[in-house]
């Protein structure tokens, strides 16, 4: 009989003092996937001065003072500072759902991994939670097993983790240090990958306070109007802005005016630009819009552009005019 799983609310610990700082980073030596090289992402952050390890020597896999262990050693002890989650009593979340090595490094370590970008402190749980869901969660899902990348269906092939393991070198380059350069080849792509996530979570907390603001001062209005292109969409819903059919900004020397997805997933939106816009640009947008300054109007109808904000506030009135009659109808 297997043993019964073990269920965990993992917390981060204060691993941050100056006895406490590792020298070693162990992982598992051979073929790397996503969740380890994410883990890795986030260690070397914390202690930039530590050393990557990659062995499944005992040695090296047996917890010590001067190491952090994941993805190998078969156990998981906070304290010890072991994170693996291949063994038979493997750590699961509340849901039941398993963590991989990611998950636990990012519950462990994730709010300090946060903290070292200066970001507001009222905004680093949000994140967490957030980038815990839309980006950990599934990484550990694929590396247990409980989703296949084929739910990506064409795509499957360009998901993060695929693409990580695309860089493992091929079968018959056996020299020494090439496990190793292809390793760090790809840590560093990971983590590209998780800052830009961190900035772009951190970006649509920064835009909440001035989408709010605009959609107050649209008030009835179908015309929401920004100050620079931004995040919205998330605030608008939570707002409950369901009047809301179109979002100008200015773009550069440009304006733009674009349209609001109706679901989180897809691109159906609430209203589509008139089909008369579709595919122009110039005179030939001018004369079909009859907006002096009307410069392109991309084919999909989901935005447009003009030279001034007088110009795009004429078009969102056409656009508006256009799709409540085809909205009523």
């Amino acid at each position: 009989m297997l043993p019964a799983k073990r269920f965990y609310t993992v917390m981060t610990s204060p691993y941050q003092s100056a006895a406490m700082k590792p020298l070693y980073l162990v992982t598992h030596s051979g073929g790397f996937h996503a969740d380890e090289l994410c883990s890795s992402v986030i260690l070397t952050r914390l202690y930039p001065e530590a050393e990557i390890i990659r062995s499944r020597a005992k040695d090296w896999i047996t917890p010590a003072e001067d190491r952090i262990i994941y993805d190998v050693g078969g156990t998981f002890d906070a304290d010890l500072r072991i994170f693996d989650h291949h063994q038979r009593d493997a750590p699961l979340r509340e849901d039941g759902q398993p963590y991989s090595s990611f998950g636990l490094i990012w519950a462990h370590f994730g709010l300090d991994y946060l903290r070292s970008f200066d970001l507001p402190e009222d905004h680093i749980e949000h994140i967490h939670r957030s980038l815990d869901s839309k980006f950990v969660l599934p990484i550990d899902l694929l590396d247990n097993g409980a989703i296949s990348p084929g739910v990506a269906g064409p795509l499957s092939s360009l998901t993060l983790p695929t693409l990580l393991e695309t860089l493992k070198p091929v079968f018959d380059d056996t020299g020494t240090e090439a496990e190793m350069q292809a390793f760090h080849g790809a840590l560093t792509i990971a983590r590209a990958f998780i800052e830009a996530q961190v900035a772009k979570s951190a970006a649509k907390l920064r835009a909440k306070a001035q989408v709010e603001q605009a959609i107050a001062d649209a008030g009835d209005g179908l015309i929401l109007e920004l100050p620079m292109g931004m995040p919205f969409r998330s605030a608008v819903v939570k707002a409950g802005a369901d009047h809301l059919l179109f979002v100008v900004n200015p773009r550069g020397n440009d304006w733009s005016i674009g349209g609001i997805r109706k679901f989180d997933e897809g691109f159906e939106l609430r209203a589509d630009l008139p089909a008369a816009w579709a595919g122009l640009t110039n005179e030939a947008l001018e004369a079909a819009s009859g907006v002096t300054g009307a410069t392109f109007c991309h084919n999909g109808r989901f935005i447009a552009a003009a030279k001034t904000r007088d110009a795009i506030l004429k078009m969102a009135k056409i656009a508006v005019d256009e799709a409540t009659k085809t909205l009523v109808s």
